[in-house]
């Protein structure tokens, strides 16, 4: 398997974070929390990595400068996660390995869980690669829903969920391993036939499923990275479960 490579997804405000800083900037324990999911990359053997940046992207730009084997791609203009990492085309372009997608926001990554997700691609080489996990109360996240056979069957988003699919406790945690190839053309089939009118990433496992590929979903992430960061009190939440699991504070 050639050297797998990361896309970041960096782009947004953090605005609901009572902050003008872009989200990913926002520290945890003093350091910018894009920077804990770098090193987790880095620590799972990512050689490059791709970050989409947006928001005061300048700013973000200068805060990594110190980084080796970044590049980034520039998303000027706020249309969904499948179109951030439409803005990373052009550096995917005849890349045949895997491509790890990942949130920008999501300081609790863990290396082991993006090791368990490379070795799982390499030996199966499926399409598409979903990273889940089981949470007991998985409030305001997607359900990943499985056929009769517990294969991949599709994301449904709680907004869009039966009663009996919000019973569902595995969920979607926007960490993605694709084919290079195939990523790209799910990406050029993404529609916006949305009310958001956006392109979503979560569409690209359902287009490929939908043209016979294989698109699997593994529950191997940990319970700490299901603890998402939207408001000041959830990151005081993932700070302290940072300090509890040895997080160096700067």
């Amino acid at each position: 398997m050639d050297q797998p490579i990361a896309v970041v997804l960096a782009a947004g405000m953090g605005t609901r974070m009572k902050s003008d800083l872009p989200k990913v900037l926002i520290p945890a324990l003093g350091r910018p929390m894009i920077e804990f999911v770098l090193d987790a990359l880095a620590a799972a053997g990512i050689a490059k990595t791709i970050v989409v940046i947006g928001y005061r992207a300048d700013d973000v730009r200068q805060s990594l400068s110190n980084r080796q084997n970044l590049e980034f791609a520039l998303q000027t203009e706020r249309l969904g996660t499948g179109h951030a990492v439409k803005m990373a085309q052009p550096l995917l372009q005849g890349h045949a390995s895997p491509v790890v997608i990942v949130a920008g926001d999501s300081p609790m990554l863990q290396a082991a869980s993006v090791n368990k997700l490379l070795g799982h691609f390499q030996q199966q080489q499926p399409a598409c690669l979903l990273g889940t996990l089981h949470k007991p109360n998985p409030a305001g996240l997607g359900r990943i829903v499985r056929d009769a056979a517990g294969q991949f069957a599709g994301i449904v988003e709680e907004k869009d969920a039966t009663e009996e699919q919000r019973k569902l406790t595995e969920v979607n945690m926007s960490t993605y391993v694709f084919s290079g190839p195939e990523l790209l053309h799910a990406l050029d089939q993404l529609k916006n036939a949305n009310r958001q009118k956006e392109y979503y990433l979560t569409d690209c496992p359902g287009i490929l499923r939908h043209e016979g590929k294989r698109v699997e979903a593994l529950p191997v992430l940990q319970p700490c990275e299901a603890l998402s960061i939207n408001t000041v009190e959830e990151l005081q939440s993932v700070e302290e479960e940072m300090r509890r699991l040895g997080y160096a504070a700067r």
